[in-house]
């Protein structure tokens, strides 16, 4: 168990540290910052200057020594924009992200799962072929052809919903929509799919055979095996919802941090781009842990593998 938790371990810290040097280097090969925050018109005396007081003079590689230095004692940069720390510009921010993110992730748990059930319970049945034609539409549309398409008809005909900003609740509502959409329709395509192939599984027919209430059946045989993939693209959703905030808060004017990332990108504001790409690889790795983790309860196999290991 010890090499188990060693390893995945290992692969977060190797996972955090490429997302890292891939944004370090893409970033500073985009643009200079110095000419882009001090505008092209700027002298060049303080181009130079700003460079130099931001150690971008410097060889990349001692950069990128330095940052990865600065890193290990926690000091995650200061913004070139407004020279307030990074952590804090970005901290600032996660409330609102979660206040999107959260309901998002809980809509398509329940709505995605649930319909995905229900349609391989019923297969080649009406529901089944409407609800999959649902999913294929909600996860090939665009989050910003979604967004713009609900703003038009519930913002702007009906008056019923906020276009943007973040003033009450309600303003939330079409957000949450457009990012819980696309992962509705993958998760109740994956349910569906892992449902419908435990369901013809010897286990499945033995144990009806044998006279059990088929909801019983349902429940104690094939739900808990359908959950091993479903948990895996679970997993995924949490990422996915995270890029999707990029779009959907700019899409919809809301301070989060999809927003800030934009805005930073942008103005090439190094430490806050770094830092918020940092913190988004260190949630991703944390739900892969976590999937990896309730793997182990929802198959006794992997369990007494890592307990031979």
């Amino acid at each position: 168990m010890f090499r188990f938790f060693l390893f995945k371990l290992l692969r977060a810290l190797m996972t955090i540290i490429l997302v890292v040097t891939f944004a370090f280097i893409v970033l500073r090969m985009s643009g200079d910052p110095a000419v882009i925050i001090l505008g092209p018109d700027a002298p060049p005396q303080a181009i130079d200057a700003f460079r130099h007081a931001w150690g971008l003079d410097q060889p990349l590689w001692d950069q990128y020594l330095r940052y990865f230095g600065a890193i290990a004692r926690g000091d995650l940069g200061v913004s070139m924009r407004d020279g307030q720390s990074a952590i804090t510009l970005v901290s600032e921010r996660i409330p609102a992200t979660l206040e999107l993110t959260v309901p998002a992730l809980i809509l398509e748990l329940i709505i995605g799962i649930s319909a995905g059930v229900y349609a391989a319970l019923h297969r080649e049945s009406i529901v089944d072929r409407a609800v999959m034609a649902g999913a294929v539409i909600g996860f090939t549309m665009p989050s910003f052809v979604l967004g713009l398409v609900l703003v038009l008809i519930f913002a702007v005909q009906l008056d019923w919903l906020p276009s943007g900003g973040q003033d009450t609740w309600v303003h939330a509502i079409l957000p949450v929509i457009t990012m819980s959409v696309g992962g509705i329709g993958i998760l109740a395509r994956f349910s569906r799919s892992a449902m419908i192939e435990i369901l013809g599984q010897p286990y499945i027919r033995t144990a009806s055979a044998k006279g059990m209430p088929w909801r019983k059946v349902v429940w104690r045989h094939a739900l808990p095996n359908a959950a091993i993939p479903i948990v895996t693209i679970a997993g995924f959703m949490v990422g996915s919802l995270i890029a999707g905030a990029v779009v959907v808060e700019s899409l919809f004017s809301w301070p989060g941090v999809g927003r800030l990332l934009v805005v930073s990108v942008s103005n090439r504001d190094l430490a806050v781009v770094q830092c918020i790409l940092l913190m988004v690889a260190a949630c991703m790795v944390l739900s892969n842990f976590t999937v990896d983790i309730l793997y182990g309860y929802l198959d006794p196999r992997l369990r007494n593998m890592n307990a031979k290991g």
